[in-house]
Parts: C-alpha cells; sequence; structure tokens
C-alpha cells in the first residue's frame, strides 16, 4: 500500500502521454530553433550552445535529445534510412520490390515529402554549403542501402551476405540518391515545388524502366 507521501508524488506527476507530448514538443522546439540558426549562419558557425540559448534550454538538454550536432539539422534521418525498407516489408501481394518502391517514390514526390529531398531552397543550401552534413547525408544514404540489403534477404529467405541483395539494394539505392539528388539541385536551382515534381516523377520513370530487365520479377510479394 502507497504511503500519503508516495500517494502524493504519484499522483502529482503528469501522466506518461502528458510527458511523451512534451517531450516532443521540446524536441521540436530544439529542432526548429537549430535550423533557424543554421540557415542564418551556417551549419559550421553554429554552436550548440547558441541554441541551446535560443531554445531556453540547457546545453545537456540539446545533446540528451541530438547526440551529435547533425541530428539537429537531419532530424527526419531515422525515417529516411528506414524508408525503402519499410515500403519492401510492406509491399503488396504479387508487387516486386521494384515496383513497390517505384509507386512509394512517386507517392512521395507528389507529396512533396521532406523524406524524398523536398525541403525548400533555404535548407538545401544549408546541406550544400556544409561539408559536414553532406557528409553525413552520404552515410545516411549507405545506411538506408544496409537496411534495404537486410530486408531483401529476409523477404526471399536468403543469407544476409548473399551477393543477390546487396546487388539489388545497391542497384535500387542508387537510383534513390541520384533522384534524392536531382530534388536537391532542382531546389536550388530555385524551380517551385509543383514543378519539380512533375520533372522527377518522369525522370524517376526512366531510372526504374533501366533496372526492370534484371529486378522486374524479383522479390515478389
Amino acid at each position: 500500500m502507497a504511503t500519503a507521501t508516495t500517494a502524493v508524488t504519484s499522483s502529482s506527476a503528469p501522466p506518461a502521454g502528458l510527458r511523451e507530448s512534451k517531450k516532443q514538443e521540446t524536441r521540436q522546439l530544439i529542432s526548429d530553433h537549430a535550423t533557424r540558426l543554421f540557415i542564418a549562419q551556417g551549419f559550421e558557425q553554429t554552436t550548440i550552445a547558441e541554441i541551446a540559448a535560443a531554445a531556453r534550454v540547457a546545453k545537456k538538454t540539446v545533446t540528451n535529445y541530438f547526440p551529435r550536432k547533425e541530428d539537429l539539422a537531419l532530424d527526419h534521418q531515422d525515417a529516411f534510412i528506414a524508408s525503402l525498407a519499410h515500403t519492401v516489408a510492406h509491399r503488396r501481394p504479387g508487387e516486386s520490390a521494384l515496383t513497390a518502391l517505384r509507386r512509394a517514390f512517386t507517392d512521395a514526390a507528389t507529396a512533396a515529402d521532406p523524406v524524398a529531398g523536398f525541403s525548400g531552397p533555404d535548407f538545401a543550401r544549408m546541406i550544400a554549403d556544409s561539408p559536414t552534413l553532406t557528409a553525413r547525408l552520404r552515410d545516411l544514404h549507405d545506411l538506408r542501402e544496409s537496411a534495404l540489403a537486410t530486408t531483401l534477404a529476409t523477404t526471399t529467405d536468403t543469407p544476409h551476405d548473399d551477393i543477390t541483395p546487396r546487388t539489388a539494394a545497391a542497384l535500387l539505392g542508387a537510383v534513390h540518391r541520384t533522384l534524392f539528388q536531382r530534388i536537391q539541385d532542382l531546389t536550388l536551382a530555385d524551380e517551385s515545388p509543383a514543378r519539380i515534381t512533375t520533372t522527377v516523377t518522369t525522370e524517376a520513370d526512366l531510372a526504374f524502366d533501366l533496372l526492370e530487365p534484371s529486378l522486374g520479377d524479383y522479390a515478389v510479394a
């Protein structure tokens, strides 16, 4: 049985759902201030102390939510890494990995999804101007490709070190890298989101068509 003291402590603590909501609000607040400062000053030139001061939190709070400075700028990275593997794992019955990824990219381009590369000119310029963020983005592409290879191996009941899923993931990953960079380049050229969507959707069809002879029937659900 709880004592009077513990009962008061328990009743005064915020519910778990509220605590999680507050954590998400704090995380978003820090991320928003960091992005604003990165765009205004440059990624390399902005310090964690400046971000903490802008968000009115302690430096330790910033690093608790974002262990690395790059995480503050690339806060969709978990979704980015998992995106291709998730699409393949949840492909429709009778759908190949290639068909599922083609469909998902078209949907993402239509929605101007940030995970696909739609970020706006200021953000795209911030990435392009930062050697640190450019290098980190390459790492994220590698991690996404590796996650896709693992899922392809699992769904085809193939050993994870087999060359086939690794090669398929490399080919599919290369198309997505190319399309991601194409979106960034068009964004930096001040093309409108609608124009970018039209352009990359057409170019995606050409790119995916190149893989049809080798991967059109691979990893069919």
